[in-house]
């Protein structure tokens, strides 16, 4: 019941990761900025989740579930962001 769920939760992780390395023949991860700029992610992160009372994740799968209005502004919000920097990005040609 209880027990093994968390059991399969926590074995599943290495393994999903171990298959991951398997099919793709490593897991070999290109960042495309160094330790400031991964620091200043972290905290902006952080900052938004404390802004936004909760993760994106919490509002998406979580929130959603429970029919919660917040929740669901929120992750339009998420969405809408996210899509709108991908197309400055794109746009401006920074992510080529």
């Amino acid at each position: 019941g209880e027990r093994s769920w968390r059991l399969a939760f926590i074995v599943g992780l290495p393994l999903g990761a171990a298959l991951f390395a398997l099919l793709r023949g490593g897991l070999t991860v290109h960042l495309q900025t160094g330790l400031a700029g991964m620091l200043i992610g972290g905290l902006l992160v952080g900052f938004g989740t404390r802004l936004g009372n909760g993760c994106t994740s919490g509002h998406g799968v979580c929130g959603l579930a429970r029919l919660s209005s917040r929740s669901l502004v929120a992750v339009l919000v998420f969405m809408g962001v996210a899509m709108l920097t991908v197309f400055v990005i794109r746009v401006s040609g920074a992510g080529a």
